[in-house]
């Protein structure tokens, strides 16, 4: 006796492996109590980012709102810098700039790197040669001193220090995404879809871009503290976020003439970098454990 096919079941039988590979990927984030406790500090983030305006007591630019230099107290729970602006309201404002830095970089960096990685792991030959060796010469320089490089190139501006970082990262995603290509394609399933006359397109979008996800999510999740990191040092240095952003690269540098005597200047701008840091790396330390069967918690 033969079974009755029902339209439609064999892209459902499809569909629910997928279903149940996230939903184990995130029953096994949620049992990690470092990825969620990361997860709360980035949802923090985003949410005083978000309600700024409304948090902020003070506008974050505004001189004189206190008098210069006043240490934390309840009017001004961070103090004040030599500028008598409220810091508590700066480092809040900052919150933004730290999204805008960390989205706009690791955009530039995945797109840019996944994209010469998927090339150059699907055309092989030449191709291939030619990008590995470029990422090569990148990867033999410190990402800093890259950075360092374009925004001398471009000029100092927060706009610009984004684009260096978010250059200065694309040889990891490139590295990355050509590794998963180059497994993947050697793989039975990718020679039998081949062997079926499946076209480049949907080899590339159906069988490696999926396999590519998991990694290139998780090295997005970690190139977001990189990225906040040298972001935050290009302005320390005067080549990012120019005065009067309320950056917290830039408070650092504000603040360092002065910490002896406001040591607050300096303390509440580098806490918010480290815990910031701190979160997204428990989450891509998290994630990357989650996706990987073979480290998944049981």
């Amino acid at each position: 006796m033969v079974a009755a096919t029902i339209p439609g079941s064999a892209s459902l039988a499809e569909a629910k492996p997928v279903r149940s590979e996230w939903g184990r990927t995130w029953a096994a984030l949620r049992r990690n109590r470092g990825a969620m406790f990361g997860l709360a500090i980035i949802i923090v983030l985003v949410l005083c980012a978000i309600f700024a305006p409304r948090i902020s007591p003070y506008d974050p630019t505004l001189m004189g709102a206190g008098g210069s230099l006043e240490p934390p107290s309840l009017a001004h729970p961070f103090g004040t810098d030599k500028f008598g602006r409220d810091l508590f309201s700066r480092v809040i404002a900052g919150s933004r700039l730290t999204l805008f830095i960390g989205c706009l970089a690791v955009a530039i960096s995945c797109t840019i790197g996944s994209l010469l990685g998927l090339v150059s792991g699907y055309a092989g030959g030449k191709i291939d040669n030619v990008i590995m060796r470029a990422v090569d010469v990148m990867f033999s320089f410190p990402d800093i001193l890259i950075a360092l490089s374009v925004v001398a190139l471009l000029g100092p501006s927060l706009r610009n220090a984004v684009v260096a970082v978010g250059i200065s990262a694309i040889p990891w995603y490139a590295r990355v995404v050509r590794g998963t290509v180059m497994v993947e394609g050697q793989k039975q399933y990718f020679e039998a879809a081949e062997s079926l006359g499946a076209g480049h397109s949907r080899l590339v979008t159906r069988h490696i871009l999926p396999n590519a996800l998991p990694p290139i999510l998780v090295l997005a999740t970690l190139g977001f503290s990189t990225a906040i990191l040298s972001a935050a040092a290009l302005s320390f240095l005067g080549l990012g976020a120019q005065p009067p952003e309320p950056e917290w690269g830039l408070e650092l540098a504000l603040g360092r003439d002065l910490m002896r005597q406001a040591w607050w200047i300096m303390t509440f701008p580098g806490l918010a970098i480290a815990v910031t840091v701190l979160g997204f790396n428990l989450l891509g330390d998290g994630l990357r454990e989650a996706l990987d069967p073979r480290q998944r918690r049981t």
